[in-house]
């Protein structure tokens, strides 16, 4: 009776949160955690969570097509994930091996237009999972509906250490100016990137850090954030439209903020010109003999500013 409930409220509560949001984000990048802790929580092993994991990325998937969603990150191993006791890492090669070649071949990708890609340093994975990948982007190359970018072997700081040094070298043999140095000569030299930037990050699990995850890409663009506390294998799609209503309503604030800002920064001007514009009628008032009429006036202010440009120019 109490699972009928809790299925009815968590029906009723989605359609609620589905009538609140609008559009929602385009790109949404997720940091998948806590499949170890719950697979420990039932008393099962760590891959039994690393499958029910499998299974949340699934629905992710159908969840994002439903939104409109255009573009899907998963930070599906790390650089720091190589630390991990051999038995961990091999569970973990294991399952991306599969489930690389079970999406790619997947008839819902196909009918979606989904394009895999990996983003990261993949020649440091095993060679059974660069062949994965390299199946799953083949089998996917031709679509353009929905890009899914699964973060394999991949390290923020790495990255950006590594376009800064290409950039440093590139300075260095007389390649690239030092003042030709911008944003797009930088993202030319990081990993292969995002079609977009990020415009939401989920951390799932209960910690509140992004970790190392897309600094360029997500911190770069002020992406919002959303941490809640379910295991990534208990995330539901009513996390996952909480987490599109905290951006919708980040996004509403600094739209506020910034229209705020602009009417500032509109009045700061118009009162510099104002203070400008007595300053030059006092000195104007002072030049003509007698009484100024206001056509006198308005005349010699038009003379005035048009020396101050031929000065200025």
């Amino acid at each position: 009776m109490r699972s009928r409930l809790a299925t009815l409220f968590d029906s009723t509560y989605e359609r609620v949160l589905r009538r609140e949001i609008g559009e929602g984000p385009d790109h949404v990048a997720i940091i998948q955690d806590g499949n170890r802790r719950y697979a420990r929580s039932r008393g099962d092993d760590a891959h039994d969570g690393y499958h029910a994991g499998a299974d949340t990325t699934e629905r992710v998937l159908d969840w994002c097509a439903d939104l409109g969603i255009e573009e899907l990150t998963l930070y599906a191993f790390s650089t720091e994930n190589f630390d991990r006791p051999a038995e961990q890492r091999e569970t973990l090669f294991d399952l991306l091996e599969d489930k690389l070649r079970e999406f790619a071949d997947a008839d819902r990708v196909h009918e979606q237009g989904v394009c895999i890609r990996a983003l990261g340093d993949v020649e440091r994975l095993p060679s059974r999972v660069r062949d994965a990948v390299e199946y799953a982007e083949g089998r996917t190359a031709g679509y353009d509906e929905f890009t899914l970018n699964i973060a394999l072997a991949y390290g923020g700081r790495n990255e950006l250490l590594g376009a800064v040094r290409a950039v440093a070298r590139d300075v260095a043999d007389g390649d690239l100016a030092a003042d030709d140095v911008g944003v797009a000569e930088v993202e030319s030299r990081l990993y292969r990137r995002p079609v977009r930037d990020v415009d939401l990050i989920i951390r799932t699990g209960g910690d509140e850090r992004t970790s190392n995850f897309l600094p360029w890409h997500a911190n770069g663009n002020e992406a919002a954030a959303y941490f809640c506390s379910p295991y990534w294998p208990e995330f539901s799609k009513v996390d996952f439209l909480r987490s599109i209503r905290t951006y919708e309503a980040r996004e509403e604030s600094w739209r506020r903020t910034r229209a705020k800002r602009a009417a500032a920064l509109v009045r700061s001007l118009a009162a510099v010109e104002l203070d400008e514009a007595r300053t030059v009628a006092g000195r104007l008032r002072e030049r003509l003999p007698g009484e100024a009429t206001d056509e006198e006036l308005t005349e010699a202010l038009e003379v005035d500013g048009a020396g101050t440009r031929e000065t200025a120019d």
